[in-house]
């Protein structure tokens, strides 16, 4: 019993922590393609880097005491809210972290001072994406019982439709995250400095965190989710044709705003479209999550 209640606990807080990372991801990426924060972060002084902590630390600390990235009863102690207020700030920093790693604005070569700019005012959207994960993005069993009656009919609904329907969801959730990027010169200056080894980094990172949002943090009617009858309807199916959805909505996005053209060699469209798909494919789970 002691065993099987210590697995528990550690499965929840796996999760949790799972939820809290992927909230980061859906409000914190489109800023990590910025380079006006890049260069802010490289630029800003240590003052300024504890001020940005300081009003951050403030700002969690409230959204921890309403909702919060935990599925538990409110009313919190104050020391508890302190220690989920740390601990989302620690998933903040560890995501935005890894995201600019991914994208080369973190180097063996950058000065641990530009670095930990760089981090700490990329890391703010992340931490409120956290600290807002369930309040926004939670599981909907509180809602009416004739809406609840009636996502189930459509999760049990026939299999082309119910694809179909994931498959406009992601384009759509996809198309208005790229939409967004593709037309400043982030990309083609990020794809630029990205190697294959890391391309191949950025599309395992890009379907590991696409799965993470719709099958495992727990958001919108999960469980419900996996009952889906439609042909690609399997979560590791899905998931990677919720990418490749996602690529072809980066790749036409970055075509009509005149990054790449048909003159250009299919690496240029490959690498480009890549760097971008990572965005694109967290807006295509979110896309997911609102059907």
């Amino acid at each position: 019993m002691v065993i099987k209640r210590k697995k528990n606990v550690w499965t929840t807080e796996i999760n949790d922590i799972i939820r809290g990372a992927c909230g980061g991801f859906l409000f914190g990426i489109p800023l990590l393609y910025t380079m006006e924060v890049w260069w802010i972060g490289s630029l800003v002084k240590p003052q300024q880097m504890l001020m940005a902590i300081a009003l951050m630390f403030a700002a969690v600390f409230l959204l921890n005491q309403t909702e919060g990235f935990r599925k538990r009863k409110r009313n919190l102690r104050i020391y508890e809210t302190l220690i989920d207020t740390v601990e989302a700030i620690a998933i903040g920093l560890a995501c935005s972290t890894l995201v600019l790693l991914l994208l080369r604005e973190l180097t063996l070569e950058t000065s641990l001072k530009e670095g930990l700019g760089k981090i700490i005012f990329e890391s703010v959207p992340f931490t409120l994406g956290v600290a807002l994960s369930n309040q926004l993005l939670g599981d909907t069993n509180n809602t009416n019982t004739q809406a609840q009656t009636n996502k189930v009919n459509n999760y049990k609904q026939g299999g082309l439709q119910a694809t179909l329907s994931d498959m406009g969801a992601t384009l759509i959730g996809a198309t208005v995250i790229a939409f967004n990027i593709a037309p400043t010169d982030e990309i083609p200056m990020l794809a630029a400095a990205v190697s294959p080894p890391w391309l191949l980094a950025m599309i395992a990172a890009s379907l590991v965190i696409s799965y993470g949002i719709v099958f495992q943090a727990g958001f919108s009617d999960q469980q419900k989710r996996r009952q889906q009858q439609g042909i690609f309807q399997r979560p590791s199916s899905e998931t990677i044709m919720s990418y490749l959805l996602s690529l072809l909505a980066g790749a036409f996005m970055l075509w009509f705003f005149q990054k790449i053209s048909f003159d250009d060699p299919w690496t240029m469209w490959l690498d480009h479209t890549l760097v971008l798909g990572l965005p694109a494919t967290i807006g295509g789970a979110a896309g997911r999550l609102a059907i």
